[in-house]
């Protein structure tokens, strides 16, 4: 018996969670469920983070957690519980399979059946932005090596355990050379790792658009979290309806399941949701736990009472459903249907499917790491890179110049192009000598020489190389 956390969420969510777990219950499985209160009412009894400590506790305690869609008010002020809860619980893998139901389900894929792994950490989830100048702000992307290195792993293994073929990593690192260039070059060290899977690496908008266009052509993808968050919902309509997908949220200790849609809340209290994406995550669920029999046979009932033309009023269609039904009903059919395996779409088989137990990164050996440099960013609000560059060179000494002004990451001094449009945000590279290393001491000394100059200095970026290797992109136009 495991005993699970529980919350019904708000719109939609009471009404699919109490058909979700009247399902799975009726199937056997073997589960005590502890209930907690999150989302909407708790953010507007005054809680910010729309969860209370002691249900964090609850969590913690029972490891697993079964989450509703919850509804976060508008306005300022409110953080996404989602995104806290995979941050605070480790939880870096986000699983979502998006298989075709054709041709019970609409879709022009009838052929789909892919997965898509999602790191669910770090990238421009951090959530770390800043307004630096009137014109501009910032979000930084930030991608570690145990971040890249969990996911990818995570992904091979899952391919493995689930008899699949290949694994398909999407990056940008054509543009972002160090961020997604980390995760591109993580993805080909373990890759080497696997010689029985196939691996292939697309630039995220080709490889965005023929998963559109063809899905047939992937197996397992993994990506960075914007990326994955966008693609898997790209992924499930395409392949039916994103009404239809659950995921799952897999960590070292804990693990989240939910529906991917949202609450849904001018359907809330009318019996008209679809439960089934909360079904699949529940599903995936019960195979984390061990508990696979259940699973499957929860499953295999879900997939028979779609193949019935029982539907829900999102995926009905006249021409390949029979009966319209609401959430009570949809649950009371797939019940019906226990012990029953589709006819005519693939029955499952669960028998290899337990939760991954990966090992936990190691850190490497350190780098030779050397300050060669600094980026001085600044908030001016000339138009003439030329005259800033006479402002800034005031401030040089000690050995290290001035090298290079760029605007949004463009070079513009110098030998800068007189069309370029410039905003009020201004990156001043000082570097040393090639092969000479300077002190923080300089860059002390570079802020307080602003100071006395009268020039906004608003952030400075340490450039650092890496065993030699530049560890900073360099100004496009260079």
């Amino acid at each position: 018996m495991t005993t699970i956390t529980v919350a019904k969420g708000d719109g939609i969510g009471p009404e699919i969670m109490d058909a979700t777990l009247k399902i799975i219950l009726a199937a056997g499985a073997k589960i005590n469920i502890e209930e907690i209160t999150v989302g909407e009412t708790v953010y507007l009894a005054g809680n910010a983070a729309g969860i209370a400590p002691e249900a964090w506790e609850t969590i913690r305690r029972n490891k697993i957690f079964l989450k509703a869609p919850i509804t976060t008010p508008q306005g300022g002020g409110y953080k996404s519980l989602n995104v806290t809860t995979r941050k605070f619980l480790g939880l870096y893998s986000n699983v979502r399979p998006c298989i075709s139901l054709h041709p019970f389900v609409s879709t022009k894929h009838p052929g789909m059946d892919l997965v898509i792994i999602r790191e669910n950490e770090e990238d421009l989830y951090a959530g770390i932005e800043h307004q630096q100048t009137d014109e501009v702000v910032q979000c930084l992307k930030l991608i570690s090596r145990p971040g890249c290195e969990k996911i990818v792993r995570y992904a091979f293994e899952y391919a493995r355990q689930q008899g699949r073929k290949k694994v398909t990593c999407f990056t940008k690192d054509n543009i972002m050379k160090q961020t997604d260039g980390l995760f591109h070059r993580v993805f080909d060290e373990i890759a080497a790792q696997y010689p029985d899977i196939e691996n292939e690496h697309w630039i995220i908008d080709i490889g965005a658009a023929k998963l559109a266009d063809t899905p047939e052509a992937f197996d397992v993808l993994v990506m960075p979290n914007l990326y994955g968050d966008v693609l898997s919902d790209v992924a499930a309509q395409i392949a039916g309806s994103v009404g239809l997908a659950g995921s799952a949220n897999i960590g070292e200790e804990c693990a989240m399941f939910e529906a991917i849609h949202g609450s849904a809340p001018r359907r809330a209290g009318r019996n008209m949701a679809n439960p089934s994406g909360l079904l699949q995550g529940a599903v995936m669920m019960l195979n984390h736990i061990g508990q696979t029999d259940v699973a499957e046979k929860v499953q295999n009932a879900w997939l028979k009472t779609i193949e019935d033309g029982i539907h829900t009023y999102d995926i009905f269609k006249k021409d390949t459903s029979k009966v319209k039904v609401g959430t009570k009903e949809f649950a009371e059919a797939v019940i019906l249907n226990l012990g029953e395996n589709p006819f005519r779409l693939r029955p499952v088989t669960y028998a290899q499917n337990a939760a991954l137990i990966l090992p936990r990164y190691q850190r490497k050996p350190q780098l030779t790491k050397e300050l060669i440099g600094v980026d001085l960013f600044v908030h001016w609000g000339g138009s003439n890179p030329d005259e800033l560059a006479g402002i800034v060179r005031k401030i040089e000494g000690e050995g290290i110049e001035l090298k290079m002004i760029t605007n949004r990451g463009i070079k513009v001094w110098p030998n800068g192009f007189k069309e370029t449009f410039c905003t009020d945000h201004w990156r001043c590279r000082f570097q040393a000598e090639p092969g000479a290393a300077i002190s923080k001491t300089f860059i002390a000394v570079l802020l307080s020489r602003c100071i006395n100059e009268n020039i906004d200095s608003i952030k400075t970026e340490n450039l650092y190389t890496f065993d030699g290797k530049p560890g900073f992109s360099l100004g496009q136009g260079q």
